[in-house]
């Protein structure tokens, strides 16, 4: 099989294709011919390294994000068939450990993670537990598909599990333009939610507006807590999700409500944080911190995203930055480290195969289509 790999850390250009037998199914497992593998910023830091999993080993195949068909079973498999087309929960935890049989499998040490410190979907074919496969309705197409774990998964996690987001609540999400934050505009959107977007990007603003936010707020020429109280009558949010880290983490506190919520799940400015604890405990915030789905979780979200057998509907329809065969994934990886994207960047390993995706936005709002096998 074609695949893309790396056997060095380093920058875009340590990536190189290779020719690599093609994988075999292990008892439980499935093997899937992947059609789109999206691209993440954990694909970018176990590259640059070191490695941020353990047991990561190299030569790596990355690729967290795949939605492909199964094409073959392993001994023992009975609850998927060939042809099934599937989306992979890619977080594989070891079920023995305490945390695990306490239903922490979201902590468990020992997880292998499928482009993470296992073969990923940077290949034409991928090896994944039949249990980690989630069936695709009919009206969701593979590119549509492959966005879903990492950005939706996170952003339900802050939102839904840790924030516990209610319909008629307010929430203010940073990093407008991310997968995370258009995932999370979306979900907050569907609970039936106000959205409240930042941004230092005019046209990223812009983007968000049309996306559905209810209000954008430039964080380099705006104060964000009072244009966040304007837009809530004077309130404040009843939630912030914080994926920038230290850079923004005063600006939320004071943008919160009375005992409003701090949901925080990434470290892109920074790894230590700084603020007025009073200002905190005086006002009863919360501060919650939201890592990975569980495999509950995971299947939560998925569930909410295709359920009732329609697929992924408008409110719900991933964006697409950039849509590149694989051979071209040392240019994804550049593209997403730029900071320029709107939305997700999928690597076609292929051609996908019928039925064709659902139409994919970009930025531009024109529609990204991936032609079908004839």
């Amino acid at each position: 099989m074609k695949a893309v790999l790396h056997t060095r850390h380093g920058g875009p250009e340590t990536l190189e294709e290779a020719e690599l037998p093609d994988p075999v199914p292990g008892p439980g497992e499935v093997l899937i011919a992947v059609r789109a593998a999206g691209v993440n910023r954990l694909d970018l830091l176990q590259r640059r390294g070191p490695a941020v999993l353990p047991g990561f080993r190299l030569p790596h195949v990355p690729g967290t994000d795949i939605a492909g068909d199964i094409v073959a079973l392993g001994p023992g498999t009975r609850s998927r068939n060939a042809g099934d087309r599937v989306v992979v929960n890619p977080t594989v935890a070891c079920g023995g450990c305490p945390d695990c049989a306490a239903g922490h499998d979201a902590y468990c040490e020992s997880a292998a993670v499928v482009g993470g410190n296992r073969p990923g979907g940077y290949a034409e074919l991928v090896t994944v537990p039949a249990t980690h496969t989630h069936l695709l309705p009919p009206g969701t197409g593979h590119v549509a598909a492959a966005s879903l774990p990492t950005a939706y998964g996170m952003a339900w996690q802050a939102l839904v599990v840790r924030g516990e987001l209610r319909a008629g609540e307010s929430v203010l999400v940073h990093g407008g333009g991310s997968g995370v934050s258009m995932a999370a505009v979306h979900i907050a959107r569907r609970i039936g939610a106000r959205v409240l977007v930042t941004s230092g990007s005019p046209g990223k603003l812009a983007h968000m507006a049309r996306l559905g936010a209810d209000a954008v707020i430039n964080n380099r020429t705006e104060d964000i807590a009072a244009r966040v109280r304007e837009a809530t009558g004077g309130a404040g949010a009843d939630l912030v999700l914080d994926h920038i880290g230290p850079a923004l983490f005063q600006p939320s506190l004071h943008a919160l409500r009375l005992r409003g919520r701090l949901v925080f799940c990434g470290d892109t400015t920074g790894s230590t944080a700084a603020f007025d604890l009073p200002h905190a405990f005086h006002r009863g915030i919360t501060l919650l911190g939201a890592g990975s789905c569980g495999y509950a979780d995971f299947g939560a979200m998925i569930d909410f995203c295709l359920g009732d057998g329609g697929g992924i509907e408008g409110d719900l329809e991933p964006v697409v930055d950039t849509l590149l065969p694989l051979s071209e994934a040392a240019a994804a990886h550049r593209r997403l480290e730029s900071g320029r994207t709107m939305g997700k960047i999928v690597l076609i390993p292929g051609t996908p195969s019928p039925p064709p995706p659902s139409p994919a936005r970009t930025e531009s709002g024109s529609p990204v289509t991936v032609p079908a096998v004839p």
